[in-house]
């Protein structure tokens, strides 16, 4: 990891672990040189762009790093500004850079992080455009440990007059080659994260979210691969958005046979004023290259993710196994019914108890009382102190959940302060869901919410919170904003809701907080800074579990993921599936069960507490191990990941068979990411073999003759 200048030549070379990239000072602008596998530096580097001067120079041929639109460049923009006078042309032009050690805090806005500063290095490069005073500030952190990028970029409003900004992209990067292909992860609600591949083409590829949250639809990330890239082989291109509003990130290939991405807040219906003096910081974009696929591309995101993007004191600690009563009551319990659940996990060994919606005001369905934030009488009479007592007593933690983003117009708290919530006056209030968003802009409304919840998790004894956010924004405009402003909603309610959760995590650090938004819709790197989980899917189901999990992985730390076994037939599909692979989908991430846990078996019982003993054994692997796809559930009817330690002495790996095939060959799994020259014990079958035939041959799977089935193998190296 390191950043070296060369002066002369206008030239940044930027290290970080196995990845070099490249910037030249080109007419004072930055141009892009070179992004991709480590290259050594050089002593007198020679001039990497070699473009004709004067009137033959043209900008729509420079690869640049942060564009501009109206001089030249026809190309789309990295920003865009509106003067006091009406014009939209400013110029910015190269005027100093700074080399910082480790990486600063991006203000109001989570990020990726260095502990100390011999982690990294970042390095600013300051632009200016003489005619408006506007300083624009790009910042790019490298790494020690780490082949990963973060770039953000700061604007400043140095003139004397006010400016709007229309457009305000985290990076911009103009890579020499359109032979890519774009992959991302597209779905809905229940079918989140499924992964998606296509061929570049002239024009532009964009994915996007317009919803006021990141979103079942598309999420923040895009991955660029060369046309041969698969899990282990191949260049890779990685870009993933810490922001949980709405994004945009394009690949723009031009007939140059060039490609430009930029990546950002989405610029429609944006826009934010400047006075002078004031700035804009945008949020953080994290690239990663990897020279050897999509595999290797993950790991590092899930490795800086779990490590330097997640914080507190549950961001090293294994998590809890846990019971949640939804899906198990859904709004319909008594005091004595959420007992018997947690009684009854409590004999198969879980340690945690959450009691989901339907515990507040009068709610008895989705129609009423979010924002109410207190216990229900009827449902609970000796309120939640007596509750959380009494599964403590069993030895269980207990968890709650909260919508504290949400308000019911059926609410006592609506009835107080009808206008707390996002509305444009005059106009229809959209009631998704029976309920409406507080203006999380507006300081009065934070406020209130951090009081409330602060004295329930001051007085009950909480270790786990689950945060849900079940609708996405209509009619984003604020009774407290000028009309200036109004277009600024959607991201104020962002840097709203992100102050809210660093004071209610700061003052409260020993609390769980896992992040919803109807399972995945906003399942993203800003919410992982605040929360270091987030519950994958509201389809509990095994089979639809695959792809979410195995899609979501794509960039996403498996710490991150919560997974739970739930009831057949299914909730959301119907489907009937073993226990046996309910349990081992779901022990693939961060394990518990969504069911009334007093209805099983004697059977199913010994296998829950099977499944529970063995998770309490490998939750620390799985959780923080290295996670290695082996078969794509995108490709046929089965699919496979392992888990590997640090030190490759202990690996996992999980294969499931959807549907049964007559008359099969042999299946052997090929592992990945052992030691070549180990011996290791497989824990099932007591064969001992070499790590490289484990990888290069395989270990046989058993040809098991029924749908929905699942295998497990437990390797560990020996002497």
């Amino acid at each position: 990891m390191a950043i070296r200048v060369y002066e002369e030549q206008g030239i940044f070379h930027l290290q970080s672990k196995g990845t070099s990239y490249i910037m030249q000072i080109v007419n004072g602008y930055p141009a892009h040189v070179y992004w991709g596998k480590q290259l050594a530096f050089e002593e007198q580097p020679h001039s990497f762009v070699d473009l004709p001067e004067g009137p033959l120079f043209l900008l729509d041929r420079l690869p640049q790093e942060y564009p501009q639109y109206g001089t030249g460049d026809f190309r789309s923009p990295a920003y865009q500004v509106r003067l006091g006078d009406g014009s939209r042309i400013t110029e910015l032009v190269y005027s100093a850079y700074r080399i910082l050690k480790g990486k600063p805090q991006l203000e109001g806005l989570p990020a990726v992080y260095c502990e100390t500063e011999n982690e990294g290095e970042t390095l600013e490069l300051e632009l200016r455009d003489a005619y408006s005073g506007l300083i624009v500030t790009l910042s790019y952190s490298v790494f020690e440990d780490s082949a990963a990028i973060a770039r953000s970029v700061r604007i400043d409003n140095q003139g004397e007059q006010p400016l709007q900004l229309l457009r305000a992209l985290s990076a911009s990067i103009d890579m020499p080659r359109s032979d890519l292909d774009a992959v991302y992860l597209a779905g809905t609600w229940n079918r989140e994260a499924h992964v998606q591949r296509r061929p570049l083409g002239p024009g532009g590829t964009t994915i996007e979210s317009r919803r006021g949250a990141s979103g079942h639809l598309l999420n923040p990330f895009l991955a660029l691969a060369a046309p041969d890239a698969d899990e282990d082989h191949g260049d890779v291109f990685g870009f993933s958005f810490v922001y949980s509003g709405n994004f945009f990130i394009s690949a723009e290939v031009e007939p140059f046979r060039t490609t430009r991405v930029g990546i950002g807040i989405n610029p429609f219906d944006f826009s934010w004023q400047l006075a002078p003096g004031e700035a804009f910081q945008t949020p953080e974009a994290v690239m990663v290259y990897s020279g050897a696929g999509f595999g290797e591309m993950s790991r590092t995101y899930h490795r800086l993710y779990r490590t330097r993007l997640c914080r507190g004191v549950h961001r090293d600690r294994v998590r809890p196994i846990l019971v949640n009563n939804w899906e198990a009551t859904y709004f319909s319990f008594t005091e004595e019914k959420i007992e018997e659940i947690a009684k009854a996990g409590a004999e198969l060994g879980i340690e945690l108890f959450v009691l989901d919606d339907g515990w507040f005001g009068r709610r008895e369905d989705d129609h009423s009382s979010l924002g109410d934030w207190t216990p229900n009488p009827s449902k609970l009479p000796g309120g939640l102190t007596n509750l959380a007592k009494r599964v403590n007593d069993l030895g269980v933690q207990f968890g709650l959940w909260f919508e504290p983003e949400m308000i019911s117009p059926d609410s006592d708290l609506y009835r107080s302060h009808p206008d707390w919530c996002l509305h444009v006056e005059g106009r229809r209030r959209t009631e998704f869901r029976w309920q409406l968003i507080l203006d999380y802009s507006r300081q009065d409304v934070r406020d209130y919410i951090y009081d409330k919840l602060s004295e329930i998790f001051s007085t009950v004894p909480i270790s786990y919170v689950k945060w849900d956010m079940n609708r996405n924004m209509t009619e984003i405009g604020s009774a407290t904003a000028g009309p200036e402003q109004q277009a600024e909603i959607a991201h104020r309610y962002m840097l709203g809701l992100y102050e809210l959760l660093e004071r209610l995590t700061t003052r409260f650090p020993n609390i769980l907080f896992e992040s919803c938004a109807s399972g995945g819709g906003r399942f993203d790197p800003g919410m992982l800074y605040y929360m270091p989980q987030t519950w994958t899917s509201d389809d509990t189901d095994a089979v639809e579990r695959l792809k979410i999990q195995y899609g979501t992985s794509f960039v996403y730390p498996v710490s991150a993921m919560g997974a739970h076994v739930s009831a057949v037939p299914n909730h959301q599909v119907g489907r009937v599936t073993s226990l046996q692979m309910r349990g081992d989908v779901a022990m693939s991430g961060n394990f518990g069960y969504e069911m009334d846990l007093t209805r099983f078996s004697d059977e199913e019982k010994d296998l829950a507490k099977a499944q529970i003993k063995r998770y309490k054994e490998i939750r620390s692997l799985v959780q923080q191990g290295d996670m290695y796809r082996l078969v794509s559930p995108f490709a046929g009817h089965e699919a496979a990941w392992m888990f590997v330690s640090e030190d490759r002495s202990e690996a996992l790996a999980y294969y499931f068979k959807v549907l049964a095939e007559p008359n099969a060959p042999q299946r052997k799994l090929r592992l990945k990411g052992l030691d070549p020259d180990k011996l290791y014990k497989v824990e099932e079958s007591g064969l001992v073999m070499r790590g490289d035939r484990l990888m290069a041959i395989g270990i046989g799977i058993p040809a098991e003759l029924k749908d929905y089935y699942s295998y497990s193998v437990r390797l560990k190296i020996i002497d």
